[in-house]
């Protein structure tokens, strides 16, 4: 169930001193081929980090051997410094790993601003080289953590072939892919074309629609890997439902981890003009704080949906808005429908249907509750 699980890839962790903890904080994932077939989606946010940057200008040929990730500092906003220092990170695991420096993308995690320690940096990408392993997926999964509480990991298995992948990511889960770094891989005989096109369309209906806290990060990056190594050439549906399955199998457990949070919510839209509308109603509906704190609270306040769906320019009719929390439909035409009473909360899950009743369209968004952890834990993050 890790990064490794599809042949022709290794993958180690090991504890670089990056952090001061002392924990696990850098992690190689390298693909030993025949093919090199690479495909990448990055934030949207226009200010980038210098890994960002890199990992973009290295993929732009759909081809790359390996990934550098670290976590304890991101590498964004250092300047010339920064863009320095990525440069040496995939020079020096390239030497390492006996490619060229072109063939390898880098990813950073943590506080912003903040230079990273080359030395530590570079002895440390000399100790995950010595330990590359199909074994130590899991060893990598974990060095990438930063205020995750638990290594996310996720397999699906084709016929002769496999997708599998790594995830971190805790808190800033916003649109434009949510905060983190994941790294699919596959041993199916696949395309850089064929890679890019499965990856985005995957990243579209998961990453893309978790959204935690509103907040977007300046590293984000998902990374698709192909090795060849099974030597079957897959249904195109096929493995795109494959990689969708991953993705959406990581992108759950982003929530679920989600800083501070004790309730995961499904925000399902249905019945709008389009997919559009049916994302803008989601999203308006999974960041109004007032409704995470009453769903913390346990409180199906639906009110508080209505009060999202009317800030939104999407096609409906207030008077004919129709909205269930976990099954029951508490408004019904714009007004108190099933007694609240009958609502549930009690578990972790919360599903939120909202039918605009406008059209066929819909969409999902993932979202969690707003608790004092939250709050406690972005609050002390830096020091």
């Amino acid at each position: 169930m890790t990064v490794t699980a599809a042949q022709g890839f290794l993958a180690s962790g090991v504890a670089a001193g990056i952090k001061e903890s002392g924990d696990p904080d850098l992690a190689l994932v390298v693909n030993r081929g025949p093919s090199r077939a690479a495909a990448g989606v990055f934030t949207s946010n226009r200010v980038q980090a210098a890994p960002v940057r890199w990992s973009r200008r290295v993929l732009a040929d759909g081809r790359i051997s390996g990934v550098v990730l670290n976590s304890g500092g991101a590498n964004a906003c250092t300047g010339p410094a920064g863009a320095e220092d990525t440069r040496v990170m995939a020079e020096h695991t390239a030497r390492a790993v006996g490619v060229g420096p072109d063939e390898i993308a880098v990813c950073s995690t943590g506080l912003i601003g903040v230079p990273l320690p080359m030395d530590q940096v570079t002895a440390g990408i000399d100790a995950a080289a010595g330990r590359l392993s199909p074994e130590r997926g899991v060893e990598a999964a974990v060095a990438i953590r930063t205020t995750d509480s638990v290594h996310k990991t996720a397999v699906v298995a084709g016929p002769g072939w496999t997708v599998g992948g790594m995830a971190k990511g805790a808190g800033m889960l916003a649109p434009g892919l949510a905060t983190m770094l994941v790294v699919l891989t596959t041993d199916a005989d696949v395309t850089g074309a064929a890679l890019d096109s499965a990856l985005r369309e995957a990243v579209r209906t998961t990453f893309d629609r978790v959204d935690s806290d509103g907040c977007m990060s300046t590293n984000d990056t998902v990374l698709l890997l192909a090795s060849g190594a099974s030597g079957v050439a897959p249904d195109p549906d096929a493995f795109a439902e494959a990689v969708h399955s991953v993705c959406l199998d990581l992108a759950r457990q982003l929530v679920a981890d989600a800083e501070g949070a004790s309730k995961e919510i499904e925000v399902e839209v249905i019945g709008a003009a389009s997919e559009g509308d049916a994302v803008t109603v989601g999203r308006s509906v999974a960041r109004n704080n007032l409704l995470k704190c009453a769903l913390h609270g346990e409180d199906p306040n639906w009110g508080r949906v209505l009060s999202a769906i009317g800030t939104t320019s999407a096609v409906f009719d207030p008077d004919r808005l129709d909205v269930a929390i976990n099954g029951v439909w508490v408004c019904r035409d714009g007004a108190a429908g099933e007694s609240r009473d009958k609502v549930d909360l009690s578990g972790r899950r919360i599903t939120i249907t909202i039918d605009l009743r406008s059209g066929d369209a819909s969409a999902v968004i993932w979202t969690n509750d707003l608790t004092a952890e939250y709050v406690h834990e972005n609050s002390a993050y830096s020091s």
